[in-house]
């Protein structure tokens, strides 16, 4: 099994997992065009692409998924309620590449296994994924709240995380949101600030060889050195030091991560 982080960030998110002969994209939040730079940069062919895997429809997540499904005849799966809260935005996809992936289920794709759970997001039945293969697991995880005991336990032990580090408190406090959005930003509905990510990834993590790749980083309210300096110093408080079986990885919202094996 193999990944990586296509892009990350307020303005877009998709995240290419393959094994074998099936290849998934979680989410297409970008421009047609911009997803077929993005395959190019990490030398994979976008016409091979098994589904999509649609986590909720907010558009940086949703804006590619339209234009991929038919322009490249790509299968596409999201639960119920996502599959109507998206429809108008996503226009008409054939039936027949319509399916459903129901909350908290498991479906096998050759020797690939994708679970989907539940998270804490404002979005109308918002879920995520895990990926199985041969002993080895892939979380990715990129808009909640909270992290409850329930997600943890499903995410627990994984080789790689594709986790939330959003906000840096301070500077969304600080910064030049309405109330509104920085409320609605930092509630249970919301997204995890840089803290909270390390202290639900210090509950999840095995001492073995694991990465954490910190993603969906606001462009307004966090950096990329923050965002890993507040992981690192969290995980530190705990016992727990990066670079000894931990390693953190920037993400980016223009530029994918190198294509890795899990």
């Amino acid at each position: 099994m193999k990944f990586s982080v296509l892009a990350s960030g307020s303005t877009g998110n998709a995240v290419y997992v393959e094994s074998g002969d099936q290849a998934f994209i979680v989410d297409a939040g970008l421009t047609g065009k911009k997803m077929e730079q993005l395959f190019a940069k990490i030398d994979r062919d976008i016409k091979k692409l098994s589904g999509i895997l649609v986590t909720h429809e907010h558009s940086d997540h949703i804006k590619g998924v339209g234009v991929l499904a038919r322009k490249y005849n790509v299968p596409v799966f999201a639960n119920e309620k996502t599959w109507q809260a998206m429809t108008p935005s996503v226009g008409n996809i054939p039936l027949d590449q319509r399916f459903q992936f129901n909350m908290e289920t498991v479906q096998a794709f050759g020797t690939l296994e994708i679970e989907s759970f539940g998270v804490s997001h404002d979005a109308a039945d918002p879920m995520f994924y895990t990926f199985h293969e041969n002993g080895r697991k892939l979380a990715v995880i990129t808009d909640t709240g909270y992290v409850s005991d329930r997600m943890k336990g499903i995410i627990r032990g994984a080789d790689a995380f594709v986790f939330e580090s959003n906000h840096d408190v301070n500077m969304l406090q600080m910064g030049s949101y309405p109330w509104s959005t920085k409320r609605r930003i930092l509630s249970d509905v919301g997204h995890v600030s840089n803290e909270d990510a390390a202290i639900a990834m210090s509950d999840v993590v095995f001492e073995k060889d694991t990465h954490i790749y910190l993603s969906h980083l606001s462009k307004d309210n966090n950096m990329k050195d923050l965002a890993r300096l507040s992981v690192a110093q969290t995980l530190q408080s705990v016992g727990i030091m990066p670079g000894e079986f931990v390693h953190l990885h920037d993400t980016d919202a223009e530029e994918p991560t190198k294509l890795v094996m899990v």
